[in-house]
């Protein structure tokens, strides 16, 4: 894997440790974030949702984000959280729920909403007559995940505690830090942080997408193959086990 140079997208503290992790096989990186979380004020349908958790059969929590802002509000309402099951698309994300006190499932492989939705504790959940669902997520997001649970009987509720922004860059920070540290590849964790990427290189997007450009699902890949990525490769997750795989599966591009 020696002689890839990746530019990282993700959060500023995501992308710091998944810096650390490839440097320790020998990948450099530089990190440009392209979401910066940014929590919602407490609305009252919120507020409404927080006081009846109890009611629902699974909660889903779809990201770190999501996890920490919703124990915060679990703390905050709950003193003594109801005994039920919770759910992470991740491993990440389960761990922050895990270390809270919670009982909660992920995928031992994968981590994307395909994963989930085959895991058999999700689908023993729903089972029970008029299953209800809460997804703990930012604003939007996650569509194929409530479509299939309504698909399989569910009625699916949202509780959206942040949203995504792009941080402010110069108009040419993309391009110049691509160009000035000589990266050969990039890395987007979510379609967010794909379409933040994209309107960040404005007209430079038609040069980066001939770039490997190393994705976490078939949602994201479908949107970058979409918008004239000519290089995508589906890591089949946003751990930094499943990026290590991928590059380790392709050829380093020759510049």
């Amino acid at each position: 894997m020696i002689g890839w140079r990746l530019l990282l997208t993700r959060p500023r503290e995501d992308s710091a440790a998944l810096a650390a992790t490839l440097a320790e096989v020998g990948v450099f990186s530089s990190s440009l974030p392209l979401l910066e979380i940014q929590a919602l004020p407490v609305s009252d349908s919120q507020r409404a949702i927080l006081l009846e958790l109890d009611r629902y059969c699974a909660l889903i929590v779809v990201s770190k984000p999501a996890a920490h802002l919703g124990l915060g509000l679990l703390r905050a309402y709950w003193p003594q959280p109801p005994a039920q099951s919770w759910f992470s698309v991740g491993a990440g994300t389960g761990q922050i729920l895990a270390d809270a006190g919670l009982q909660v499932f992920y995928p031992q492989t994968g981590d994307d909403s395909e994963a989930l939705l085959e895991l058999p504790q999700l689908r023993e959940a729903i089972r029970r007559p008029e299953p209800r669902v809460l997804i703990v997520r930012g604003e939007g997001g996650r569509e194929l995940l409530s479509e299939r649970l309504r698909d399989l009987g569910a009625s699916v509720d949202y509780l959206e505690l942040y949203r995504r922004c792009l941080p402010h860059y110069a108009k040419d920070a993309l391009l110049e830090r691509i160009q000035g540290e000589r990266l050969n590849g990039l890395v987007v964790s979510s379609g967010q942080g794909f379409s933040h990427l994209q309107q960040l290189a404005g007209p430079a997007w038609s040069q980066l997408a001939k770039m490997p450009l190393f994705v976490p699902s078939p949602r994201v890949a479908e949107m970058a193959r979409a918008a004239g990525a000519e290089k995508v490769v589906d890591c089949r997750g946003a751990s930094a086990a499943a990026l290590l795989t991928a590059l380790r599966e392709q050829p380093v591009p020759v510049l």
